[in-house]
């Protein structure tokens, strides 16, 4: 009987750190809202980074340093089978992404003034949204920072497996 108990709690045990061990080496990204840039005070509305790139199952937060932000995914530019995500005003939000590809994002009260940015998560199938998500019409000041984001992008090396 004490071999069956054993072996039960040997199994048990051995699920139990399938699951909790990838756990452990996921991270934990900050993105800081903020009014401007500390580097740049001329540049109004960001976040920082607006460009990320990150392991799936790992986790970004996204800080309201300043008062009047929130992070809330773009239609069009989050891959198939992920959920999107909507924090509101003043508060923290922490976004889980698992499943590789690319992530657009904006403040909601400040999307046209430019306040965007792109979290990509690496891994196979990341490239699938690629094009979808460069093809989301973007308004006023975001346009011009989409355009600087994507050559960003363009200039990247990725790990896609």
């Amino acid at each position: 009987m004490s071999t069956f108990i054993n072996r039960r709690v040997f199994l048990a045990a051995s699920s139990a750190l399938a699951v909790v061990g990838p756990a452990l080496a996921q991270t934990t990204h900050e993105v800081q809202m903020l009014n401007a840039d500390p580097d740049d005070p001329r540049v109004r509305q960001v976040f920082l980074p607006r460009l990320l790139v990150v392991s799936p199952g790992d986790t970004v937060r996204f800080v309201a340093v300043d008062r009047g932000h929130n992070s809330e995914s773009l239609r069009g530019m989050v891959p198939e089978g992920s959920d999107g995500w909507r924090g509101r005003i003043n508060e923290e939000v922490d976004v889980t992404l698992d499943v590789p590809g690319f992530y657009g994002y904006h403040c909601t009260p400040h999307s046209s003034v430019g306040m965007v940015g792109l979290i990509i998560v690496e891994g196979e199938g990341m490239m699938d949204n690629l094009e979808a998500a460069q093809g989301v019409r973007q308004r006023g000041r975001a346009s011009a920072i989409w355009e600087e984001i994507w050559a960003e992008v363009a200039e990247m090396e990725f790990v896609t497996s």
